[in-house]
């Protein structure tokens, strides 16, 4: 090659790389996020979402793309996260849909309602029955994208000072219940109680409340529920599957680039898995330690069960002919919940009763 063509492609090449570099730039931009939980970090499993969204996004765009992470109280109550993205205080929140239930019902979809999905069949229903974006579609009315990232499974059904023998036992009831199963209490005379997770213990200690219900008994044993309630009921009939969510200001989400919402979707889809695993995990044996300790262990009676659920479709009804958002998202769940049960009771209900029974026979 002659000097003046080897310079000429030389300098051709060195223009190719010019004007690549600012595009690789461009898609990988140095960015730097709080998000607030709705969480103490006490509470590992729950909070522990929060850390490993911010660990995979910042090791995915080598520390280009960094989130901190703070715990309930460091920047707003753990019940006010998503306001703090809807007016832009964070980029973004972790937290259950449901504590927003007081700005409009259709937030309690995000997270569970009672007698809803189990935790499966809510992630197939978000993620392939369209919930995702009929919750987003919600959503953004309050400046907010959310992404799944968490779950804890099947919840418990709290725990009391008294025995609940039937319905009439829950009436005048003080129970520190989220969501819109609060609203199911009412009907039978219950008075729903909104509170924080690190505020539940000194309100059960001091008698401010009868009942609290918070997850299950892993996170319950650190809470101490146990030495200052006797009585642990279960199922957790509004909780099948509690979803959590990785809310971001809508206008933040819509300025990242592709690769970026590619990245935080895949860590909040690692966080949703690994949450799960860890309750799963660690829930059988805190309940062993709990029982050993001298908690009551006891289930709903079919009475008090028939009677709530009775008074969840009642509600459902009311809300729906009043809200056109509740409605779309309920008939949506509803048909979806309907055709995964067909499902279940061929299979998964038949496997699982099977070996619940085999392991009852030894």
């Amino acid at each position: 090659m002659k000097r003046r063509q080897f310079l000429t492609a030389a300098g051709a090449g060195l223009a190719a790389t010019a004007v690549a570099k600012p595009a690789i730039a461009q898609s990988a931009p140095e960015l730097k996020w709080r998000l607030t939980s709705s969480f103490p970090k006490s509470l590992d499993t729950i909070y522990g979402a929060a850390d490993t969204i911010a660990k995979y996004v910042s090791e995915m765009t080598d520390n280009k793309f960094q989130i901190q992470a703070f715990a309930a109280g460091e920047i707003v109550p753990g019940l006010q996260a998503a306001d703090a993205v809807t007016n832009g205080t964070v980029e973004a929140c972790h937290t259950a849909s449901y504590y927003y239930v007081g700005k409009d019902p259709t937030f309690a979809f995000g997270t569970a309602v009672p007698f809803g999905l189990n935790a499966r069949q809510q992630n197939a229903w978000f993620h392939q029955g369209g919930g995702n974006d009929l919750l987003n579609e919600f959503y953004g009315g309050y400046n907010i994208h959310a992404i799944v990232a968490g779950n804890t499974g099947c919840q418990m059904g709290g725990w009391f000072r008294k025995e609940i023998k039937t319905p009439a036992d829950v009436n005048g009831l003080k129970m520190r219940i989220g969501g819109f199963a609060g609203r199911v209490l009412q009907k039978l005379g219950g008075v729903p109680q909104q509170i924080a997770g690190g505020d539940i213990y000194p309100a059960l200690e001091k008698g401010t409340i009868d009942a609290a219900e918070w997850v299950g008994p892993f996170d319950d044993q650190k809470l101490g529920f146990n030495k200052v309630a006797p009585f642990y009921y279960y199922p957790g009939w509004w909780e099948g599957g509690a979803a959590l969510h990785f809310m971001v200001n809508k206008a933040k989400w819509d300025a990242l680039p592709k690769n970026y919402k590619s990245i935080l979707t895949a860590a909040c889809a690692y966080a949703d898995t690994e949450m799960m695993a860890k309750y799963d995990a660690r829930n059988p044996g805190a309940l062993k330690q709990l029982v050993a300790a001298g908690t009551q262990l006891r289930p709903y009676p079919q009475e008090v069960l028939e009677a709530c659920f009775k008074a969840a479709n009642e509600l459902y009804a009311e809300t729906a002919a009043q809200n056109a958002k509740f409605k779309k998202v309920h008939d949506a769940m509803t048909a979806f919940r309907n055709d995964e049960y067909l499902w279940w009771q061929v299979a998964e209900y038949t496997f699982d009763n099977f070996m619940i029974r085999a392991r009852a026979r030894g």
